[in-house]
């Protein structure tokens, strides 16, 4: 068997010759894109951090009731911005939250319209799959690498390494509701004589819509999930009293930072969750 390991393909090499020439000859580019980034999000933590606790709490319930128009779903997000008052996590979770929709702005801003070429272009889709598969099976802390080497220290890797492992869901799940638009209502629209444009804004997106939203609640879930990882490369928020717990082995604060999590997970799938009624 030495004839074979000796013959290792040099996968780790190419890679790493890759990413140099990345980072030497569009250096600027990944510049630019951290500029973006970090203004997005400043923006959204200034906008979470800086109000009255209470008033961003208002804002969230007003929200949920909008959504789903039901008080219950709204007070039991009340009851649950209250519960990590009292546990004196506020900031991280409004820091973590910044991480969570600064994410699902650049997936959604970029997967919907993926999803819908994708749909009306089958080819583009069977080429697409081989890498959205890629994308969500290659581990994790993979991601971080090239995002440190790119983009250095801090929030912005940690966003982009979420978005690499977020982005396939909107993707996936707006191409299965275009291209489930019933053959009938396609017809009709087009027996009617409307455009192409007319069609995707009246017909497709309409009939789409629960797979899209469907598609922001399982970016947010991700996006969530990815906070503990991102806090490895410098992101602020919920993952860093997690890591701080694991590295001194502090059980306490370890339930503690994981327990808020969960709670503002159930919060935000509860917000967004589409009911068929």
């Amino acid at each position: 068997m030495n004839w074979l390991t000796d013959n290792k393909i040099p996968i780790g090499p190419w890679a790493k010759s890759i990413f140099d020439w990345l980072n030497a000859n569009l250096g600027f580019v990944f510049d630019r894109i951290s500029d973006a980034m970090e203004w997005l999000i400043g923006t959204i933590l200034w906008a979470l951090a800086t109000p009255h606790p209470f008033a961003v709490i208002a804002v969230f319930a007003a929200l949920t009731f909008a959504v789903q128009r039901n008080w219950k779903t709204a007070l039991f997000v009340v009851l649950g911005f209250m519960f990590i008052l009292n546990q004196g996590y506020w900031r991280e979770t409004m820091q973590s939250l910044t991480l969570v929709l600064s994410a699902c702005v650049v997936c959604m801003g970029v997967g919907v319209p993926i999803g819908i070429a994708a749909a009306h272009r089958p080819k583009l889709y069977r080429a697409m799959v081989p890498v959205l598969d890629l994308m969500q099976t290659l581990p994790t802390f993979v991601y971080l690498i090239p995002a440190i080497v790119f983009f250095g220290i801090g929030m912005v890797p940690g966003l982009i390494a979420t978005v690499i492992f977020v982005l396939p869901a909107p993707i996936r799940l707006t191409y299965l509701g275009v291209s489930s638009t019933p053959t009938a209502l396609l017809e009709a629209a087009q027996a009617f004589g409307a455009t192409k444009r007319q069609i995707l804004f009246k017909v497709e997106l309409p009939s789409a819509l629960p797979q899209i939203m469907a598609g922001l609640n399982q970016t947010i879930m991700l996006s969530l999930s990815m906070v503990v990882i991102a806090a490895l490369v410098g992101a602020s928020g919920l993952g860093v009293p997690v890591i701080r717990a694991l590295n001194t082995v502090n059980t306490s604060l370890g339930f503690e930072s994981g327990f808020v999590i969960v709670v503002v997970a159930i919060m935000l799938d509860r917000m967004l969750r589409v009911t068929r009624k």
